[in-house]
């Protein structure tokens, strides 16, 4: 399935792979986008799109900050490689990793998500974003303000016509 270069107005690179249940599970604050350290095996499987970042978290270890559980699966045709659920470290600016440090000790409930990785000129790119946990209350309030939202806008289409 050949995808198109631009994947959206705001979107950088080719999206590989989306983690769709992050905006419902987790309050989405800042957004950065970040470099990830792989091996061979690695690239190749994500330009092959066998990637799933559903279940993936970040986490400082030593003052870095880590990919954990995400799974990039084998390369079939390499005769040595990768662990598919290993650790890979994610490559930052320092100021960036100094905020998003700070911001995860002050807020309770505060973890960094993948959203979506991409390949932009030749290099794998995660778009990660601080995020605060949703309770289960909190999910339905956002689906019902979202429908309410929606009823808004078809209701101003159809006045406009």
């Amino acid at each position: 399935m050949p995808a198109s270069k631009s994947n959206g107005p705001k979107s950088r690179g080719l999206t590989v792979a989306v983690n769709r249940r992050a905006r419902y599970d987790y309050e989405l604050h800042d957004r950065y986008d970040a470099g990830i350290e792989l091996v061979g095996t690695e690239i190749k499987s994500i330009r092959d799109r066998n990637i799933s970042i559903a279940e993936g978290y970040a986490r400082f270890v030593n003052g870095e900050l880590w990919l954990y559980n995400v799974h990039i699966a084998i390369y079939a045709p390499a005769r040595e490689n990768h662990d598919p659920r290993r650790p890979r470290r994610l490559l930052l600016h320092r100021r960036e990793l100094d905020r998003l440090q700070r911001e995860m000790g002050l807020k309770p409930r505060t973890t960094v998500v993948p959203l979506r990785m991409y390949l932009y000129n030749g290099l794998a790119k995660v778009e990660i974003a601080l995020a605060t946990g949703r309770r289960s209350y909190d999910r339905r309030q956002a689906i019902a303000e979202r429908d309410a939202n929606r009823a808004i806008q078809r209701g101003m289409r159809r006045d406009q016509r």
